[in-house]
């Protein structure tokens, strides 16, 4: 039984993208608005990319940023040691996480539901080609 555990460990580990990423999750703002400010990032250099989001005036902005910022540091001190002026935003893209439930009280005794969406903001670094 064990030694089938290890087996399906290693193959996991083949199986695995190797290029720096990092994920920021349960982030508290809609992936609807998300999406919009990663599409603007998408493809272009990690420079190219900070500078973008550093003058877009939307909320999922600096908290895209600071994702790009961290995959960076990723990518610099974790093996295999990239140089950061060649990497670029290869793939990005933000998954729905769970929704908060909460009740707004209207007239007649009624109730209204309230969906505060989170999400999950991932982004993946690979070597300009």
């Amino acid at each position: 039984m064990a030694t089938r555990m290890r087996e399906k460990a290693a193959a996991r580990r083949e199986a695995q993208d190797k290029r720096p990423h990092a994920v920021a999750r349960y982030i508290r703002m809609s992936p609807f608005k998300v999406r919009s400010v990663l599409d603007l990032i998408r493809g272009k250099s990690c420079a190219e990319a900070l500078a973008i989001l550093e003058v877009t005036p939307r909320a999922a902005a600096p908290v895209i940023a600071k994702v790009v910022k961290s995959a960076m540091a990723n990518a610099e001190n974790n093996p295999p040691h990239y140089n950061v002026d060649e990497l670029c935003v290869a793939e990005c893209f933000a998954d729905q996480g769970p929704t908060l439930k909460r009740v707004r009280p209207v007239s007649r005794g009624r109730a209204y539901r309230i969906l505060k969406r989170t999400s999950h903001i991932t982004v993946i670094l690979d070597v300009k080609a």
